[in-house]
């Protein structure tokens, strides 16, 4: 894909910015002034997904992961977006996140956080076992102390935190 010209290129890089210091609405002015050419591009939709998660605007963020799917079906990051925010929609589930993320496990076996959040949906829904197969997963695609370092900040995993500390 081709780079994203100016002056579209700075209004995402504001956008992004004005994310970083948390001025959510400042940061919707900026995506919103890019042209409507360019607002289905992937590295668009996933600032906008962003924006509407950091404001928990999860049917929105919904919407623009599925769009990402579309538009980059090779990325990983439309497949985790829409999941996580699956989970978290009013009629969202662990389950409806787990069967939307799973088919990305083979799609990406290189991608460390699919298995990653795959463990944290199995050891919300009590499944431990399963939890811990894709908790070691994650380990093998990713760097093991990062993962550690993740895992034993994140409350879903916390039924797993003393094996986890024990790496």
């Amino acid at each position: 894909m081709e780079p994203l010209e100016p002056p579209d290129s700075h209004l995402l890089d504001a956008a992004i910015g004005w994310l970083g210091l948390g001025c959510a609405h400042d940061a919707r002015a900026e995506l919103a002034n890019i042209s409507v050419a360019n607002q289905n591009r992937p590295d668009v939709l996933e600032v906008r997904w962003t924006l509407c998660a950091h404001e928990q605007q999860w049917n929105d963020a919904l919407q623009i992961a599925c769009a990402e799917l579309v538009t980059a079906p090779g990325e990983a990051s439309g497949w985790l977006h829409r999941a996580y925010a699956l989970r978290r929609v009013n009629d969202g589930s662990l389950a409806q996140a787990w069967d939307a993320l799973l088919p990305a496990a083979k799609l990406f076996p290189q991608e460390p956080i699919i298995p990653y959040n795959l463990s944290c949906y199995a050891c919300q829904m009590q499944k431990l076992d399963l939890a811990r197969e894709w908790f070691y997963r994650a380990v093998a695609a990713g760097k093991k102390g990062v993962i550690k370092q993740m895992a034993l900040a994140d409350a879903d995993l916390q039924p797993l935190w003393t094996e986890i500390k024990e790496l």
